[in-house]
């Protein structure tokens, strides 16, 4: 009786109930449902047992990332729509819903799953209108409720939504539930999808032959507001940054305990600037140079081989302990028409490979020691305590045709090695960040002019790059040092400018350095990520309109050419 009944019964509607009328099967589970405690406490016993709690995690391959769908509206496709699927059928139950918890109750009934074949035709027909580009947007209902829904959208699209609902009201109403207040906050199954209004129709009547209950829910406004009305009467209406900001306020409250709380208050301030306008990229270059095409019959990862006469230069991505980049350097590189080598750094320190046998090396990014004797210096030490070492990496800088490109915990690694680079006497130590956070995110910056043979006519660029990083903030240990080092790369923000401000700049170095190079351009560190987005299906964003590649492997592009 009591837990082990109510165990009994889930693994019973789970296993044969639910999972058969899906098509699904859970390949394996950990019974944590049962565990119980049992101690003696002064000559009695004592037991108690965990509450009954079950989580299912579900998997599905992606057959196409650059199909995925996020809840950004979209502001750029004329008239649009939104569109609530409901799979909860009209039923709009509080019971453990957020809004209840508000009030501090817990409710009556909550959501189910009533009926798993509408979930299943909700899957199909949604994945064959995202194939045919009929959906521009999509959240889910079921955290938070059809209110929840069209905030964040409309907070992750920067725009202004009026929400109609009436209908959803209405559809509760008929059941016997709270109008307004269950259709706003139930959180049933269901989703809102943003469409065309010229697709409004067909979508309908996609959605209504798979059995479907759908209806129009709201629309895009143009004064930045979140109205709702119900039976044509206005019901709320406040300016969308002041509810973003109230949404925000639990995790800005939070950040300013755990980490830099001006960080913490220039994040939170920002959602204020209701003219931000956002990420972009403004390119100084072709995404497909003309001279690079190739040939007929010359697949794309070619297409500098086939220009470079096919030769394939040999450069080493090298490797030290922690370090977790060198895949995707190797992938660019070796697309960019290089043969790409792994080398660890053991592999130099014990004799096994030389650096004369390259052209060049790229240090890769990741956490070298764990980053526990600081970002890239125990990689550095590792070469400059070595003679064996010290004396490759010194006779490969000294060449006239060898290069390098240092990333993240690569550039954290050069910039320690300065002595033994020629011309980079004036580069700084890369520090914690100024948020004390690990930054992950895409940021934007600015190629800036500079000899730098990697970002050859690429100067004046803005786009995104992504970030990865624990201590990236430049610090110049030498007087002047800052204004004489040549920066090829900075942060800038949504505007263009050069900038100190958190997010934008996520390690908060001075103007915005995130990228340097040497008088002569052949050795460049750089603390963001080309790597990581050199194809354009690798950007979380990006414009419509690009085609495969991205406009990061100009770079890589740029050093096959410079090889000759």
């Amino acid at each position: 009786p009591g837990e082990d009944a109510a165990l009994f019964d889930t693994v019973r509607a789970v296993a044969l109930d639910l999972c058969p009328q899906l098509g699904i099967s859970i390949p394996v589970g950990k019974d944590s449902l049962s565990m119980r405690t049992i101690w003696e406490e002064g000559g009695e016993g004592r037991t108690v047992v965990a509450p009954l709690s079950l989580i299912v995690s579900a998997f599905a391959p992606c057959e196409d990332v650059r199909a995925t769908l996020t809840p950004q509206l979209r502001t750029d496709c004329g008239a649009t729509e939104l569109v609530l699927i409901d799979l909860g059928c009209g039923r709009n139950r509080l019971g453990g819903s957020m809004l209840a918890q508000v009030f501090g109750q817990f409710g009556d009934l909550a959501p189910d799953l009533d009926e798993p074949g509408a979930l299943a035709r909700f899957f199909d027909v949604l994945q064959a209108l995202a194939r045919e580009g009929l959906v521009l947007a999509y959240h889910d209902r079921s955290d938070g409720g059809l209110f929840a829904t069209i905030c964040e959208m409309a907070f992750a699209g920067r725009t202004g939504v009026t929400l109609d609902a009436g209908a959803p009201a209405a559809a509760s109403a008929e059941r016997g539930g709270e109008s307004l207040l269950a259709a706003l906050f139930a959180e049933e199954l269901g989703a809102v999808i943003q469409v065309r209004a010229t697709d409004r129709s067909h979508v309908l009547s996609r959605l209504r032959e798979s059995r479907l209950e759908a209806s129009i829910a709201g629309i895009l406004n143009a004064d930045d507001m979140i109205r709702v009305v119900s039976d044509g009467k206005p019901v709320l209406e406040e300016p969308r940054t002041a509810l973003q900001r109230a949404w925000s306020e639990v995790s800005f409250r939070m950040q300013s305990l755990r980490d830099n709380p001006d960080c913490a208050r220039e994040e939170h301030e920002r959602i204020l600037d209701a003219a931000d306008p956002g990420l972009h990229a403004h390119l100084g270059f072709k995404l497909l140079d003309e001279e690079a095409e190739p040939e007929a019959g010359v697949g794309s990862g070619d297409r500098v081989a086939a220009f470079a006469g096919g030769a394939r230069p040999r450069i080493a991505v090298l490797r030290e302990q922690g370090v977790n980049g060198q895949v995707e350097m190797a992938a660019a590189f070796d697309r960019a028409g290089f043969e790409a080598h792994d080398v660890h750094m053991s592999d130099i320190v014990e004799g096994r490979l030389s650096l004369a046998g390259f052209h060049g090396f790229a240090a890769a990014g990741g956490f070298s020691y764990g980053d526990v004797l600081g970002g890239g210096a125990g990689w550095a030490r590792s070469i400059l305590f070595n003679a064996r070492a010290r004396d490759e990496f010194g006779a490969f800088f000294a060449r006239g045709d060898s290069f390098a490109l240092g990333v993240c915990n690569g550039c954290q690694m050069m910039s320690q090695l300065r002595e033994l680079i020629p011309g980079a006497a004036d580069w700084p130590r890369f520090v914690q960040n100024r948020s004390e956070q690990f930054e992950a995110r895409l940021a934007m910056v600015e190629v800036t002019e500079s000899p730098s043979m990697f970002f050859a006519g690429m100067a004046g660029s803005r786009l995104p790059i992504a970030t990865a990083h624990g201590e990236g903030r430049a610090r110049f240990d030498q007087p002047g040092s800052a204004g004489r080092a040549i920066v090829a790369l900075r942060y800038v923000d949504n505007r263009g400018a050069a900038t100190e401000a958190y997010p934008y700049n996520p390690s908060g170095s001075p103007q915005g350095t995130t990228g340097l190079t040497t008088a002569d351009g052949r050795f460049t560190i750089l603390m963001p990520h080309p790597e990581r987005v050199f194809l354009a299906a690798q950007h979380s964003w990006h414009p419509q309109g690009w085609g495969e590649e991205g406009p990061w492997m100009r770079l890589f592009r740029n050093a096959r050419r410079w090889v000759g």
